[in-house]
């Protein structure tokens, strides 16, 4: 029985001593962590410039939802700065006549296509034309575009052809491709 008692002390001594090694070997291994930076001088540098654009961006944010109301005031003060579609094609009509006339222009004709925008209450009206003069009077008549009161969007210009070459040598011919919008319902 001595004997089976010193075996056993043998073993539950031999089981206190891989333990103590294994708690040092943690507690070296823990104190080595702990010692390290957990990132690296470039990571962490890196990891500062993405933490301070994350910041930018929420402050933009911030601030884009501060400036929200005034800028839905802004908008719904320009879609009430639009004609309305009931005389909206009669007063554009007039209007690029008076500005062809203005700039020495021939009144020209004009093509109307309408598309719908029901989603903000709008109603995009894109037009057609064509404008014949010198160079000078068509930069007047673009002039008197920019400078209205109403809302043109220049979409495109392109030389159009010229039908007979008989006419004056500084005329050209310009194919306008405008739009502008109405507010639907009133």
């Amino acid at each position: 029985m001595a004997r089976d008692f010193t075996t056993r002390r043998r073993v539950i001594l031999g089981g206190v001593v891989c333990l103590v090694a294994a708690d040092l070997a943690l507690a070296g291994y823990s104190y080595q962590l702990a010692s390290q930076p957990l990132t690296s001088g470039p990571a962490f540098v890196r990891q500062e410039d993405y933490v301070k654009k994350l910041k930018g961006s929420v402050a933009r944010a911030e601030q884009i939802r501060e400036d929200m109301p005034s800028t839905q005031k802004d908008c719904e003060k320009f879609e009430h700065m639009l004609l309305p579609a009931s005389t909206g094609y009669s007063s554009v009509l007039s209007e690029l006549r008076d500005i062809a006339k203005k700039s020495g222009l021939k009144a020209p004709d004009i093509g109307f296509k309408t598309t719908p925008v029901p989603s903000r209450g709008l109603t995009e009206v894109a037009m057609e034309s064509t404008i014949e003069g010198d160079y000078k009077n068509v930069i007047i008549f673009l002039n008197g575009l920019q400078r209205s009161a109403n809302i043109y969007e220049v979409e495109s210009l392109a030389l159009a052809p010229q039908k007979d070459t008989k006419g004056p040598a500084n005329v050209i011919k310009v194919g306008l491709h405008l739009k502008t919008y109405f507010r639907a319902g009133a």
